[in-house]
Order: C-alpha cells, then structure tokens, then sequence
C-alpha cells in the first residue's frame, strides 16, 4: 500500500482526535477497511516513529494528546528544506525580539524531528551548528518591533513618538507603515506620515513610544516602488546621478577584498604589483567615506576628485584630535 495511502490515515486518525472524537483501531477499519493488524500498526507508527502523544482514554473508548499543541511533522519536507530552515531560524537572529524567535523554531520543531531524539530545544540544536554574531547593531525596544510588524502585516496605522538626534527634536506622528528593512545593522521603518505628507524613514531604535492609532493614514495610490525608494535612499547607490568610483587597495589585502561585492555592477582588475583596482558607479559618498577609511593606509582613492577631497578632510580632522590631545 502506499506511502499516500498511510499518511492519508495518519492525517485522519490526527484530525479526529483534535476533534476530541476519541478515535481508535475500529474508527480507522471502518473509515479506511484495513485490518486490524493494519490498524493498530499505524497506531503504534504515529506514537513510535511521529512522536505522537498519544494516551488510550478507557471513558471514551479511544484516544487522545497528552499534549493539545502537537501537530503530525510534515514528512513532505526534504532533507534540503530542513537546512533551509534551521539556517532561517539562526539568521533570524538579526530579529529584536526574542518570542518571535521562538515562535518560529517552535514552528521548525513540529514540522520536522530537530531536536526531538536529543531532548533539546530547536534553538539549542540550531546553534550547536551555526552561530551568527552581530557587531555594531542599533538595539530595539522588542515591543515596538512586535508593534510595528503586525501593524505592517495588518495594514494598520501607528502613532509613533521619534527622537531624531541631528536634530534633537522628538516628535509625535501618525503614520502607516510600508516596508520594514534590516540595513548596516539597524531596522528602518518606511512609513508614510500623515504629518509631512510623504514617505519617511523611521529608524526603530529612536522610537520612544509606540501605539496602534485609531485614525486611519489617507495613502496616495501612485506611491514609487518601495524597492525604488529603497535604491535610491540607501547605500552608495543611493541617490539618481551616480559617478565611478576607483579605488586601488594594496597587495596585502587584495585578495580579501577581492571576495567581497562592493556593487552590483562592480569591476576588479588586478595589477601587475598584486594590488587590486575595484571600480562601481557611486552617487553618495557619506557612507562610501566610512566604509574606505575603514581600510586605513591599505586603500588609496584614484577617482573621483570630490571623494578624494571628502577623505582628506576626514583625516585632517582625525590628525587634529591626535595633534591636540584632551588632557587628564
């Protein structure tokens, strides 16, 4: 018989007893005319080999859970699909909020056997095989993410209370969430705001407070493509006008820079020293400034001239912190 054929039973004998039908070996030979000897094998196949917790109840003549939350693991998950999501779960460390995180490895756990021959739990068994760190990441207030995603997912606006430190005022806003985005180690909100009327960037971790509102947001039907806006706001892609950057990095550190993508449409040529000459069109260079100098001596800019003026009067700025030193 095939394998369809007894994950059709499994899938039966399951629902009746979350129906609190107190199925047993009878109910499955009368709905699927198997025998008895058939019956029982599958009984002892969902308790044995799909942890099933099952508990013969003598009252009812049937059985039933010990523990209401089970669910049959989904077998139709390949060996493949189960990589895939153990390493979703470990990526999604990145996500400030620690019941999510749960949530979903408890999710990974009933649909498949992780964890479930050592005793551990989904997240002790994931880690024990993939860890992730993150360094200079911007902290979130777990309930305001939890706030905003739903509000994102439910189409519903937000009364948020923001803390802007260029400028040092706090405001407090209406708006209705658009895209939700993890970049450089901080989560942006793009929201569009009843008050300014256009699409903002909100970063989560300057949120002071946030509440459903109960005020509905009037969004313009021809907003741009978020992914549009998105390219055009952040990164050194940002902006409509872009110019091509040169750099030239040193032999000692071409070949790691010669592992990284820098730009979608980036080229690299080595030199005949070993050193390594990347070029990509550019059009902001206040963040591009941080990312190079980063590199320190290892790193010269050969175009253009204005990027090359913008490093220079970052590093006379650094010599004068050194040059006159705080004392005490």
């Amino acid at each position: 018989m095939s394998d369809r054929l007894k994950f059709e039973r499994f899938m039966w004998f399951h629902t009746q007893i979350k129906r609190s039908r107190f199925p047993n070996s009878i109910s499955l030979i009368d709905a699927f005319e198997v025998s008895s000897r058939t019956a029982q094998r599958d009984i002892e196949f969902m308790r044995d080999r799909l942890h099933a917790p099952l508990e013969f109840d003598r009252s009812k003549n049937g059985y039933r859970y010990t523990d209401d939350t089970y669910e049959i693991p989904a077998h139709w998950i390949s060996e493949d699909n189960m990589i895939a999501l153990a390493l979703a779960a470990r990526l999604a460390s990145t996500i400030p909020d620690a019941a999510l995180k749960e949530d979903l490895c408890r999710l990974i756990g009933r649909m498949t056997d992780i964890g479930r021959k050592t005793g551990e739990s989904c997240i002790e068994r994931i880690s024990d095989k993939i860890s992730v760190k993150n360094v200079e990441y911007a902290k979130v207030n777990e309930k305001f993410f939890r706030l905003t995603v739903r509000a994102l997912f439910d189409d519903g606006p937000l009364r948020i209370t923001y803390h802007s430190p260029h400028s040092s005022a706090t405001t407090v806003r209406t708006v209705q969430p658009l895209h939700l985005m993890h970049y450089m180690g901080s989560w942006h909100l793009l929201a569009w705001c009843a008050a300014r009327e256009a699409i903002r960037d909100f970063a989560l971790s300057r949120l002071l407070a946030v509440e459903p509102a109960e005020e509905p947001v009037d969004v313009p039907k021809d907003l741009p493509p978020l992914k549009e806006y998105t390219r055009r706001h952040f990164g050194i892609m940002q902006g409509d006008a872009t110019r091509e950057v040169r750099l030239r990095f040193s032999p000692r550190i071409a070949a790691l820079v010669g592992e990284q993508v820098w730009h979608p449409q980036q080229e690299s040529r080595l030199n005949p020293d070993g050193g390594l000459l990347l070029s990509f069109p550019a059009a902001d260079f206040r963040e591009l400034v941080k990312v190079i100098l980063g590199y320190g001596a290892e790193v010269r800019v050969v175009s253009p001239p204005e990027l090359q003026t913008l490093i220079r009067q970052e590093i006379d700025k650094m010599n004068k912190i050194y040059d006159h030193p705080d004392i005490g």
